[in-house]
């Protein structure tokens, strides 16, 4: 196995693979659950099922409760209501030994004076299960992350990647009904992070394990998970697959969290939206739209042209190009457009010219893409 890979086998026959650890996909439910600390609520009437072997992403900024929730799933903080159901049992007054439920920590939490094996082995050892299995479970779970010939190393021989390979394998081999990762990759440099995050993914599917994820890296949620809760002020505001998510938002918040969206700022009229671009926006038919909702828009959604040469369609609004931003196969402009900044993404061709800092376009606005969200 080579040192970069997780698998064996990559190819269809990898979800085959027999990794030699006794695991079984188990669903998870988050039924009404609520908590908070002193007068301070966290989270307020949480409610999740999380499909069996699904890999699942709890995302949103620091302090949305998101952390606090996985604690809760493994046992080390107490709800103030609410139940927590693993295959069809209630875990919530379980402690944490009673759970059999793996986390691994943000940091990895390696013991510095252990070997490899032997940070793999302490929870078996905490756990007095006979030495034969202890050995046969370590054996098989570095195996599996592609770090048996690192068995003897010590932590800090180690690259991050590597060290947190060792995290997943001691928390895989207790065996756990539920894998739990709190920011896993936040230790990791950029390019490596990519590197990694592709083998957790493959490790996921090949193990069949449920796994919930904690993060706040929209990238990385969109990229390993079958579905994902976006959470913020203790709340679930919408769960859906990343696709969903980004092209269904259900609110403001969702579609600011999820990538880059243009909100435009103005009015309700008879006559329709009384945008600040100075132009007046038809509201959709056959759809409800609040009162207060607002029109929302992708940068890929809208183009670009000089000014004057928009052409006919969609109705456009004058603007200036006051930022420019090379994203490789992108080139993104910032575009002062009445009040409103506007962000716009222009494919990038090799010898293709660009528009530059201070001219005056045109910018085509989406009626068809809009969405209408408070």
């Amino acid at each position: 196995m080579s040192k970069g890979t997780l698998l064996a086998d990559t190819s269809a026959n990898a979800n085959t693979w027999h990794p030699g650890l006794a695991v079984k996909a188990l669903d998870l439910k988050i039924d009404g659950i609520s908590a908070a600390y002193g007068d301070n609520v966290v989270l307020d009437g949480i409610n999740l099922d999380i499909q069996p072997g699904e890999l699942f992403a709890l995302l949103g900024p620091s302090g949305c409760g998101k952390t606090t929730l996985l604690r809760l799933i493994a046992g080390f903080a107490d709800a103030r209501q609410g139940r927590i159901v693993v295959g069809g049992k209630e875990i919530s007054n379980l402690p944490p030994w009673k759970r059999d439920v793996g986390m691994v920590f943000q940091s990895y939490a390696l013991w510095p004076h252990m070997s490899v094996g032997e940070n793999v082995a302490f929870g078996l050892r905490e756990r007095r299960l006979p030495r034969a299995e202890i050995k046969r479970r370590v054996d098989a779970a570095l195996t599996f992350v592609g770090l048996s010939s690192q068995i003897d190393r010590r932590p800090s021989q180690l690259s991050g990647g590597q060290q947190q390979r060792v995290a997943l394998a001691r928390t895989i081999a207790i065996e756990p009904k539920i894998l739990l990762l709190d920011e896993p990759l936040s230790n990791l440099d950029a390019k490596l992070r990519v590197q990694v995050r592709r083998e957790l993914r493959a490790l996921q599917r090949s193990l069949g394990l449920t796994t919930v994820i904690v993060t706040h890296d929209q990238e990385e949620a969109n990229t390993i998970s079958d579905r994902v809760a976006i959470m913020n002020e203790g709340k679930v505001q919408q769960v859906g697959t990343p696709t969903e998510l980004y092209e269904r938002p259900a609110n403001l918040f969702v579609a600011q969290f999820l990538g880059t969206a243009n909100v435009v700022e103005g009015k309700m009229t008879s006559a329709g939206f009384q945008s600040d671009l100075g132009i007046v926006l038809p509201l959709p038919t056959g759809t409800e739209v609040k009162p207060n909702a607002k029109p929302v828009f992708r940068p890929q959604d809208t183009t670009l042209a000089p000014k004057g040469q928009s052409g006919a369609g969609n109705p456009s609004m004058s603007g200036e190009i006051v930022e420019r931003e090379f994203l490789g196969s992108t080139i993104r402009y910032g575009v002062k457009a009445g009040s409103s900044h506007i962000w716009i993404d222009a494919p990038f061709r090799s010898g293709s010219s660009l528009m530059e800092i201070s001219d005056a376009v045109d910018v085509t606005v989406p009626i068809e893409r809009l969405l209408w969200l408070e």
